[in-house]
């Protein structure tokens, strides 16, 4: 039934079988067969431009030439020893801006070894394993708070278990993941994939969660540095920006993060609500994920306005490319004027715009579209920590995540930088890397390399 606010939004679209297929697996997992044979392509390059593109810095031609020889779960533990969510990872990653991007096979053929569907293979199988193949080392006695579970908080909490400290995570939410469970299409992560990766990386024990928790609400910085001897915070980015024109308050206008996660958390996506005709405002990865489960969920109209040209687009050219495939129409160089209707959303007017050397203008040029749902994808923002110096708006940190506060250590999001899951592992993982090195006395090494050297060392002996 619609709702009478906003008449245009109502569920049942598409037949349930119908939304079923539309939301599978993206990529479907590649069998032994099929991965041996995309392993053989790999070059096994020496100085590999894969892992410098690798945020992470994975040892790519080594897990490869491990699936290569039929060793998927040790190529697992390559993969696991530089990115704990490699699994996730594998699934969400923009490979084709990154390793797959690097690829010497793409470069010289326009087409790269399948890194992506490769390093999937060898996580999955080595979490299909009953044990978790990492254990914790003797207790050190010191604790650490982590504010926030999404991937940089699993990312530094893991470790830090790991080197034999005790971990309470704070979550402001009643499930832990972070984006990877409320903000990514569900196409990407089937299967509950987000909790059960969750539930696998907690294994290794020394983790506690408390839910519910959110900082600046129920905890405070203070607080939990004078309860804990070391406090990391990757509290991702939580305020969404403001859609500043006229009607952005009519009915049928919200943050596509809402819709995503409410896409997300529903147990039958065809009881989600969609309008007919649907805009979204924004050109980055949460615009793409917006706009096509619009479309996979039977809107009829399914449009991204972005008032930059195409190439300055947030999303990669893949996804782009993946929206225009599904229907969805992508119309650069217009920005937002006003929303249309009476009460609720009917019209958004779009002004074209132009670049003249000095700054993005309003052409003066204006088109109307149909728009029952209008989704705001203009970028989200950090609610404010108190005590911490910014970098604009993020919290400023050193290379290893330190803050300007003495044991606050920060990281993902709501840290400068590209604000991609990787990125966040990297950051969660380097900074328990430095959180052991203070509490322990003990010099820093190379972060993030130190296991994948060990790795190394084990599998030449």
């Amino acid at each position: 039934m619609a709702d009478p606010l906003t008449p245009g939004i109502v569920p049942g679209r598409m037949p349930g079988d119908e939304i079923a297929e539309n939301f599978a697996d993206l990529h479907k997992p590649l069998d032994p067969h099929e991965a041996a044979v995309a392993a053989d392509r790999c070059y096994f390059c020496y100085d590999a431009p894969c892992v410098t593109a690798c945020p992470t810095e994975i040892d790519i031609p080594l897990f490869i030439r491990q699936i290569a020889t039929g060793q998927a779960e040790a190529a697992g533990r390559t993969i696991f020893d530089q990115n704990i969510l490699g699994g996730m990872c594998a699934r969400v990653c923009p490979t084709e801006d990154l390793c797959e991007g690097a690829c010497v096979r793409e470069i010289a053929e326009g087409k790269p070894v399948e890194i992506g569907r490769l390093q999937r293979h060898a996580t999955d199988a080595l979490m299909a394993r009953q044990s978790h193949p990492y254990s914790r080392a003797p207790e050190t006695g010191k604790r650490v708070a982590v504010v926030g579970a999404g991937p940089a908080g699993l990312a530094c909490a893991h470790r830090l278990a790991m080197k034999g400290h005790s971990v309470t995570i704070f979550e402001a939410k009643e499930k832990p993941g972070g984006l990877n469970e409320f903000g990514i299409a569900a196409y990407k992560s089937t299967d509950d994939f987000a909790q059960k990766e969750v539930a696998w990386l907690v294994q290794i024990g020394g983790i506690s969660m408390e839910y519910g928790k959110a900082l600046g609400r129920d905890l405070s910085l203070d607080g939990l540095a004078a309860e804990h001897d070391a406090v990391f915070l990757g509290v991702g980015l939580a305020d969404v920006n403001a859609l500043d024109v006229d009607g952005a308050d009519r009915g049928g206008v919200d943050a596509a993060v809402d819709f995503i996660a409410e896409l997300r958390q529903s147990p039958d996506l065809s009881s989600l609500p969609v309008g007919r005709n649907v805009v979204v405002i924004g050109g980055g990865m949460t615009a793409i994920d917006a706009g096509v489960q619009a479309k996979l969920l039977g809107a009829e109209n399914v449009t991204i306005a972005y008032r930059r040209g195409k190439d300055r687009m947030g999303a990669s050219r893949y996804e782009q490319d993946l929206a225009t495939s599904r229907g969805v129409r992508i119309v650069c160089n217009a920005q937002p004027k006003a929303i249309h209707g009476n009460g609720a959303a009917a019209e958004i007017e779009l002004e074209y715009t132009a670049d003249d050397g000095s700054g993005l203008k309003g052409t003066g040029e204006t088109l109307r579209l149909p728009a029952d749902q209008v989704f705001r994808a203009i970028g989200q923002t950090l609610v404010p920590v108190d005590g911490l110096e910014m970098d604009g708006r993020k919290i400023s940190v050193s290379a290893t995540g330190r803050t300007s506060k003495a044991g606050i250590w920060a990281g993902g999001d709501c840290t400068p930088g590209e604000d991609l899951t990787v990125v966040a592992v990297a950051e969660g993982r380097d900074a328990a890397e430095d959180i052991h090195a203070e509490l322990m006395g003990v010099a820093a090494t190379a972060t993030g390399a130190r296991l994948g050297e060990a790795a190394r060392g084990a599998a030449a002996e």
